[in-house]
């Protein structure tokens, strides 16, 4: 049984995030792999693995990359040259045999050249990391793994500037003993992907890159594609920087390890992300947060799920069948009761402080098995048309104290915040619905506060935002225009010319059925 572990101080840690970031490591011009006596510097977004991880995650195991991963000296690097039965090595460390070329030994490794049926292994037992230099390496492997790390320290994998590097598993290779390699990438030690290339990964028969301890992100361009997950860190998956598109049969990113509340954790704190999953989007046994970056979910059954959820920054959009975000700490019983806030709470944590979040969720917009804070950012949940979710749902409740938000979805299980909650926040029931493409203003006087374009039928429309407060009656429109700023479908402000007046509602009553 999982225990909620960032909800103690978890207000205070997230003050901090707000002004937290992660540095940049500098970086010159990069030389071209394998010219002698050059030190090269691939551009980084880390400064010592994570400064955000170690921020928020105070409790979680650290990160185990640096700064300078992708930095080194070709001189001193052995180089390989992969061909089909006849790879070739200059320096030592490296030992070919057939199509199977071995790594023996920390180092660093500049990796060229083309196996179309042959692997790159590392089996390195001695304390250090193993740098491996991709420059325009190409493998393929039908019996397993293209890159297969059994043994070593640590393991970085540096994406020469201006090189294409790609590599492809086979199709129902074995799997099935423990431990056994299962991905195009696989390592058994800490990953590190780092550098200016691109790289290209296919997995064939499970994962595209999988590691066994931690997997970091801090730079490059990375495309995978998989049977399985994309990408698969068991400890803890971190982005921190680099271009990724990632199409999954199942998970986009994940990390698994649920053996105590130290790992299985994700964290995105920049860079782009682009995910079309046939399972979550991103899905974290432990915490999840977005704490920066460039985030779209085009295609999942759950856009983001972990124990508790943070989201303090970078810009999430998400497009699921189910739930667009959902927190769950795994306590038996939490889910079960008839519904919404009348469930048990399981101690989870959904906080949003800010960034921006837009949701277009079949399932429950916002799902909370725990409680809900969100004291900044915007978040527009374009929420479920049936009854049986809600754009917002909290077993333990939604407290308002700044940000945005915009929920609209049915109005069977419709929720609005807390009435304590400092945001001052307005909820509309609309019958019959309002059918996609009308827009929804919210007036004052002359003054439009806020404004909302449906994007399908909407029955329950909740807005907490500047400019509202509670016990204060506002007009409600219907047509009109949003202004400039929008995110999503949502503005603050607007015009309501050729805006029809519905009704008004009073700040802080939650409605259900009929119009204002």
């Amino acid at each position: 049984m999982k225990l909620t572990r960032l909800t103690s101080g978890l207000v205070a840690a997230s003050a901090a995030l707000a002004l937290a970031a992660c540095g940049v490591s500098s970086a010159d011009t990069a030389s071209t792999a394998g010219t002698t006596s050059t030190t090269t510097s691939q551009t980084s977004t880390s400064s010592t693995g994570s400064t955000v991880a170690a921020d928020f995650f105070k409790d979680n195991l650290a990160a185990h990359s640096e700064a300078d991963d992708a930095d080194y000296t070709a001189s001193e690097a052995s180089t390989v040259t992969l061909k089909d039965v006849a790879s070739t090595v200059t320096g030592s460390g490296v030992s070919v045999d057939g199509d199977t070329v071995t790594i023996t030994a920390p180092g660093t490794y500049v990796v060229s050249g083309t196996l179309r049926n042959g692997s790159l292994v590392v089996a390195s037992e001695a304390e250090g990391k193993v740098r491996i230099v991709l420059s325009n390496a190409s493998i393929t492997n039908a019996g397993g793994a293209a890159i297969a790390v059994t043994a070593a320290d640590e393991v970085v994998l540096v994406l020469a500037d201006g090189t294409t590097n790609a590599l492809a598993d086979g199709t129902g290779y074995d799997t099935s003993a423990q431990d056994a390699p299962n991905a195009a990438l696989f390592s058994m030690a800490d990953l590190t992907i780092a550098g200016t290339g691109s790289l290209n990964v296919t997995g064939n028969t499970n994962d595209g890159i999988s590691s066994k301890d931690g997997l970091v992100i801090l730079s490059g361009s990375v495309t995978v594609t998989a049977v399985d997950d994309a990408l698969r860190g068991k400890d803890y998956v971190i982005v921190e920087g680099g271009t990724l598109k990632l199409t999954a049969e199942q998970d986009g990113i994940k990390s698994d390890n649920e053996t105590d509340d130290t790992v299985g954790y994700v964290q995105v704190s920049g860079g782009t992300v682009s995910i079309t999953a046939g399972d979550d989007g991103i899905h974290a046994e432990g915490d999840l947060a977005i704490t920066g970056g460039t985030i779209e979910i085009s295609r999942s059954s759950e856009g983001i799920e972990g124990a508790n959820i943070a989201v303090t920054g970078g810009a999430t959009t998400i497009t699921a069948t189910d739930d667009g975000v959902n927190v769950s700490s795994g306590v038996a019983g939490a889910n079960q009761g008839p519904g919404g806030g009348q469930m048990a709470d399981d101690g989870s944590l959904l906080l949003i402080t800010g960034g921006t979040l837009v949701v277009n969720s079949d399932g429950d917009g916002l799902d909370s098995n725990g409680s809900t804070t969100i004291s900044g950012g915007t978040t527009v949940v374009n929420g479920p048309t049936m009854n049986g979710n809600g754009a917002l749902d909290s077993n333990g409740g939604i407290d308002a104290t700044g940000g945005t938000v915009v929920a609209a979805g049915s109005s069977g299980m419709a929720e609005a915040p807390e009435s304590a909650s400092a945001q001052g926040w307005i909820s509309i029931s609309f019958s019959p619905a309002i059918e996609a493409g009308q827009t929804v203003q919210v007036v004052s006087g002359d003054t439009v506060i806020a404004s909302y374009t449906t994007t399908k039928s909407v029955a329950s429309l909740v807005i907490a935002a500047d400019g509202i407060e509670s016990g204060t009656a506002y007009d409600i429109y219907v047509g009109g225009q949003l202004a400039k700023d929008a995110v999503g479908t949502y503005s603050a402000g607007g015009s309501t010319t050729g805006a029809t007046s519905i009704g008004s509602v009073t700040a802080g009553q939650h409605t259900s059925g009929g119009r204002p």
